[in-house]
């Protein structure tokens, strides 16, 4: 419920970059857990949007190159890594929306902890040389 309440005290436009009142009060694990939260307070409902409308970009990407490799050991590696990634976005804005309990899962690419961001770098960095070999050789 605390995750709600942070999100629609941003409104339309947010309270600015740095001004979240929730991650130093009663948001329990802001930086992690309840990041989107706080994206929604700071940036506003426009931010928050965006926010998924990049995911949906990479998703739309990563299902583009699913679907156009000849070869099956790369298409089920970047299918993994769109589960993966995408997975893990869905649910760490639902655990915030309430609408599965929390789970401890990190936004992608946005929360803090330094072995899930290198993680998720690696992962599309192997997705990125997936592409490059193709070009080059394919």
């Amino acid at each position: 419920m605390h995750g709600l309440w942070a999100l629609s005290s941003g409104g339309l436009f947010g309270l600015g970059p740095g001004s979240s009142r929730a991650k130093w009060s009663w948001l329990p694990h802001a930086d992690s857990d309840y990041i989107f939260a706080i994206v929604g307070e700071e940036l506003g409902m426009f931010g928050a949007i965006a926010l998924i409308a990049l995911f949906i970009a990479l998703a739309v990407t990563l299902i583009r190159l699913v679907r156009e490799f000849p070869q099956p050991l790369t298409r089920v590696l970047i299918g993994g890594v769109f589960v993966w990634i995408i997975g893990q976005a869905f649910v760490n804005i639902a655990v915030v929306l309430n609408v599965l309990p929390v789970l401890g899962v990190p936004l992608p690419f946005i929360s803090s902890g330094g072995s899930a961001l290198v993680a998720n770098f690696l992962a599309i960095g192997v997705v990125i040389s997936c592409v490059r070999h193709e070009e080059r050789y394919g």
